[in-house]
């Protein structure tokens, strides 16, 4: 009965686990990014201004690693980064006293109980866009989503590793 009980929290926790700390990419196919080599800022921006100068220097850091270049203005490319927290709402059934026998697997039910927790998880989103310099067109969406914890070092040690991961494949592959 034990064992039960702790397959089926393991198996009504695991997807909801499998919601945070995601990254998904997308770009214009039709992009020629063999010919940008320098990026402008448009804006940086989170809820907590603190965070402005943190999410900008784990982006640039990235970026300097594929051999861009930062200019003042007038980049190949033209940048904006937008860092966002929301609560995700997770809920927990833990079942007590099943029911014995067939009663249970049989025929639905049993004697027992059910208690539901609902837990509000902070979540962390950061949405990167790259925009041709010229066109002003949007050429590449990175959006890392992670859960936070309540320590900040830890939360920007989470905002690296997610841009890390956003820009490993970055550039994408030129048209052609």
């Amino acid at each position: 009965m034990t064992r039960r009980c702790a397959l089926y929290s393991l198996l009504t926790l695991t997807p909801a686990s499998l919601l945070f700390a995601k990254v998904i990419t997308d770009y214009d196919h039709q992009a020629d990014f063999s010919r940008y080599h320098t990026y402008s800022w448009i804006k940086v921006q989170a809820q907590d201004p603190l965070w402005d100068s943190r999410i900008k220097r784990a982006v640039e850091a990235q970026l300097s690693l594929k051999g861009w270049q930062q200019v003042p203005s007038g980049g190949d490319t033209d940048l904006t980064a937008i860092g966002s927290t929301h609560n995700q709402q997770s809920m927990q059934t833990l079942y007590n006293g099943m029911g014995g026998g067939w009663g249970w697997r049989r025929f639905g039910g049993g004697t027992g109980m059910a208690t539901t927790t609902v837990q509000n998880i902070p979540v962390g989103r950061l949405l990167v866009d790259v925009f041709d310099g010229k066109s002003k067109q949007l050429v590449w969406r990175g959006i890392s989503t992670d859960t936070l914890a309540g320590n900040p070092e830890k939360n920007e040690k989470k905002l690296r590793k997610g841009v890390a991961q956003m820009f490993k494949n970055f550039p994408p592959p030129s048209k052609g």
